[in-house]
């Protein structure tokens, strides 16, 4: 999936049910008016979705579209626990997006997830001021756990505590000289052995993390429109302006003038 595409994403909810089935649990056959994504989180049910069968289970997700004809049934010795969102998914200009699933995926069951459906069956029933927006907010944040899981599953989010110090730091700090060197006294490792561990926890290796923190900051700066493509690379750490440009183009696919050209 396209992660521009992603960002730009809007929900509306119809209905949200924290789901604890009985034997007697059916979908009637309809033609479901709204998007509907269900996570299973144990037991078991048999939908039929567009004429084909699919037997579900513990950790699957399932993603009916808008207007597939739709039944359901629960296995009554299996029976199945869920979290189920009836709604719109839509672009920021109101158009309604069709999401690149299959009708089941595996994701597995993740207490994480559970604990953020809790969350939102807590602001639905109790329906404070303001409940439909935190509702919302909360269902976002789960919609980008499963696109983490789905559309990026090496993606690694729980770091060594070391490495997690190290990322922290770096974020607080970028503008200044930072080295290998540096990190690697900090956490009292090797530098060899520091390279080795930030690489296999992050994937990259240490200069690229910083340099990808720095790039970020500096399409910030610029974006707000108070400073020069000189003054934004000084003040994240590049001394060379040539450099902070040809790296800049490199990670972001265009050059730093062309957001002041934009914002001008």
């Amino acid at each position: 999936m396209d992660e521009r595409i992603f960002n730009n994403i809007v929900v509306t909810i119809h209905y949200f049910n924290h789901r604890i089935s009985t034997p007697e649990w059916v979908i009637e056959p309809r033609i479901t008016p709204f998007t509907e994504i269900t996570y299973i989180i144990s037991g078991e049910a048999v939908y039929m979705v567009d004429g084909k069968r699919h037997v579900v289970r513990a950790g699957d997700l399932v993603y009916v579209k808008k207007n597939s004809s739709e039944s359901a049934i629960v296995n009554p010795y299996n029976l199945m626990e869920c979290y189920s969102f009836n709604g719109d998914i839509l672009d920021i200009s109101g158009n309604e997006i069709t999401l690149p699933l299959p009708l089941v995926t595996h994701v597995g069951v993740h207490p994480d997830i559970i604990a953020y459906y809790q969350e939102m069956n807590t602001a639905w029933l109790v329906r404070e001021p303001g409940y439909n927006t935190k509702a919302r907010a909360i269902f976002m944040i789960i919609l980008q756990c499963f696109y983490k899981l789905i559309w990026h599953p090496n993606y690694k989010s729980d770091y060594d505590k070391r490495i997690k110090r190290v990322l922290q730091y770096t974020i607080d700090h970028y503008m200044e000289p930072l080295t290998v060197n540096d990190m690697a006294e900090m956490i009292k490792l090797s530098p060899l052995y520091f390279g080795r561990l930030f690489k296999s926890e992050t994937g990259q290796n240490y200069k690229q993390y910083l340099n990808f923190i720095r790039i970020n900051k500096a399409e910030n700066m610029l974006k707000s429109g108070i400073r020069s493509v000189s003054e934004v690379a000084v003040k994240c750490g590049f001394s060379d302006i040539f450099y902070f440009s040809k790296l800049f183009k490199k990670v972001k696919g265009y050059s730093p003038s062309d957001i002041i050209k934009k914002n001008g």
